[in-house]
């Protein structure tokens, strides 16, 4: 039995989609612990693209189950969505291959109206850059108690009674506080009975399976959405998404007890993205920063939107080794800087004239952090074709290994290119 937990170590949008695919064959059970829609992950299988929002990406290997776990929440459109493109392609034949947890939260459509209203309203410099996907304000009812749980969508009458006793506060706020208009109550109910005939087969408790499979001995992935500097708790706050992103979040949002944890993968680029607002130390303003964007087409999966790029920042790194217990990295992207004459990497800052190698508590700490950089040679080959370390050239290597120095975490993965073979494996977290 091996349990690996595969965690941003970034701002998200690191490639976990794609190194939880390539490691999903070692596993038995793939299972997503956080977040919802809201994150975006791109797989590329003999050419193929797929997107997937909330269905974790252990779904394109046959015979793996997959869970969608307690402390995920799910707007059931998406999922249905997601699960009729699955079917079309052959992919998602028998639903016993998908668990969603009854304990997980659903996203209601007053949840997307208020958030879009929320960052509409606000004002410049106060707007967090949400997807308006209704994420917050679903994870705002949950810790308030007033949520409504995708067990509850196979009640029937008793699912009817509660969205009408929630509906008259939340158009309030839409219609009253907002400006907006009102959400259809009595559709809202209809469309939610349907919901939960439809996704039936699907439902079930996932910690329960979880738990059975440990006690076989069988290998558990978990997956992570968004990132560490995302995380509510540790993130940059408040610019950051509302759940819990670090490896910590594997216990409550899947329901295993931290003892099960053996190994902890921290993804990162080989430089640094942000999508949205916040302070950003080593984002580049210039042509390089736009040359990183186009070479690594660095928008967003979900969204659209541009990302915000920069060096890496080591300073990041090493908090993100610290709230996670990383035990091994992925390295994505490498590829993206060949051709650069000389690569940095922060690995300190300044703030207000004090050198620190930690990463800042406060946000305003963050906002006047300046990197203070390192500046290794770069290189011209192309690495798309490696698959071994060692056939590396020279100076990406010197790259990976100034990383390892820097954070003291050995390279697991090095991605040198979008497909799923263009990956190289140091060493297999798995242990096989």
């Amino acid at each position: 039995m091996t349990t690996v937990v595969a965690v941003g170590a970034q701002w998200g949008d690191e490639g976990k989609g794609k190194i939880v695919d390539w490691l999903a064959p070692r596993a038995d059970l793939v299972a997503r612990f956080q977040g919802g829609n809201n994150a975006g992950h791109t797989l590329v299988v003999d050419g193929e693209t797929t997107v997937l929002h909330i269905v974790p990406s252990g779904i394109l290997h046959p015979g793996k189950i997959n869970l969608i776990g307690p402390g995920v929440v799910v707007d059931p459109d998406a999922l249905l969505t997601e699960l009729k493109a699955l079917s079309e392609r052959g992919v998602l034949k028998d639903p016993s291959r998908l668990r969603v947890s009854g304990r997980a939260h659903v996203i209601l459509p007053w949840h997307q109206a208020l958030d879009k209203a929320r960052e509409s309203s606000a004002s410049k410099g106060k707007k967090i850059g949400t997807t308006g996907r209704g994420i917050g304000p679903a994870y705002e009812d949950k810790v308030a108690r007033r949520g409504v749980r995708m067990a509850d969508l196979l009640l029937g009458d008793e699912l009817a009674e509660k969205i009408r006793a929630l509906a008259e506060w939340k158009n309030f706020e839409l219609t009253k506080f907002h400006g907006g208009e009102a959400i259809d109550v009595e559709a809202l109910i209809a469309s939610a009975q349907a919901w939960g005939r439809e996704l039936e087969p699907y439902i079930d408790h996932t910690g329960r399976i979880l738990d059975s499979a440990l006690r076989e001995g069988k290998s558990v992935l978990f997956e992570g959405a968004q990132g560490t500097f995302l995380d509510v708790d540790h993130g940059t706050y408040p610019f950051v998404t509302s759940s819990n992103c670090v490896a910590g979040g594997v216990t409550t949002g899947s329901g295993i007890g931290p003892t099960k944890i053996d190994r902890v993968l921290g993804i990162t680029k080989a430089y640094t993205t942000r999508v949205g607002e916040g302070p950003f130390p080593s984002e580049l303003h210039d042509d390089l920063g736009e040359l990183l964007r186009k070479a690594g087409s660095e928008f967003g999966a979900t969204t659209g939107r541009p990302r915000r790029c920069g060096w890496l920042d080591c300073v990041m790194l090493r908090e993100s080794v610290c709230v996670n217990g990383i035990t091994d990295l992925a390295i994505n992207k490498l590829d993206i800087l060949s051709g650069f004459d000389e690569i940095k990497i922060a690995t300190a800052y300044k703030i207000d004239g004090k050198l620190t190698h930690d990463f800042p508590m406060t946000l305003a700490e963050v906002a006047r952090a300046e990197p203070v950089y390192e500046t290794l040679p770069g290189f011209s080959e192309d690495v798309t074709r490696v698959r071994e370390r060692a056939d590396l050239p020279e100076n990406a290597r010197r790259y990976i290994e100034r990383i390892e120095s820097l954070v003291d975490v050995p390279a697991a993965f090095i991605s040198v290119g979008p497909g799923r073979d263009e990956t190289i494996m140091c060493t297999d977290p798995f242990g096989a």
